[in-house]
C-alpha cells in the first residue's frame, strides 16, 4: 500500500493544521481539525500523484521523516494498486502503444488504467500487471 508522510503544522494564527508533503515539494491544504486535515491530506496526495502520472513523471520514493508533526497518509486500495501499476509501467520502458497491444486495449484506454479518478476494474489491472511480469497480491490486516 502506497503511503507518504505529511507534515501537519499547527496554524497558530488561523487555528487548525496546514498540511504539506515534503516528498513532492509542492501542494498544501489546511483543515480546521486534525480529522479534517487528515481527510484533506489524502485528497491532496491523490491530486498530487495524479498530476505526476498525467505528466508522465516518476513518483518520488516515500521518505521516512521523524518528528511529532509527521503523519503517514495512505492511499485507498484501488489508487495504491494503480500507482504500483504506473510505477511498473515506467520501469518496463514500454511505450503506451506497446503496453496497450500487450493487454489488448486501445492506446487511449491506458491513461484510464493509470488515472486515480477513473474506477478501473480489478481484472483489468491484474491483466495489465501480468503483461509487465507482475502479480497483484491482496492482504487484509487488522485495523490499527
Amino acid at each position: 500500500m502506497q503511503a507518504f508522510q505529511a507534515l501537519f503544522q499547527p496554524d497558530k494564527e488561523a487555528g487548525g493544521y496546514v498540511v504539506t508533503f515534503p516528498d513532492f515539494g509542492y501542494g498544501v491544504t489546511q483543515g480546521e481539525t486534525l480529522a479534517e486535515a487528515i481527510e484533506l491530506a489524502q485528497e491532496l496526495l491523490l491530486l498530487t500523484i495524479d498530476d505526476h502520472i498525467r505528466d508522465g513523471k516518476p513518483l518520488p520514493a516515500p521518505s521516512h521523516r521523524r518528528g511529532r508533526n509527521y503523519r503517514i497518509v495512505s492511499l485507498p486500495a484501488l489508487a495504491a494498486t494503480k500507482v504500483d501499476l504506473y510505477s511498473a509501467f515506467l520501469a518496463s520502458g514500454l511505450s503506451k502503444a506497446e503496453f496497450a497491444r500487450r493487454i489488448g486495449i486501445p492506446k487511449t484506454h491506458v491513461v484510464r488504467l493509470f488515472s486515480l479518478n477513473h474506477h478501473s476494474r480489478l481484472e483489468q489491472i491484474e491483466a495489465a500487471l501480468a503483461a509487465l511480469g507482475k502479480r497483484l497480491h491482496v492482504e487484509v490486516r487488522d485495523a490499527a
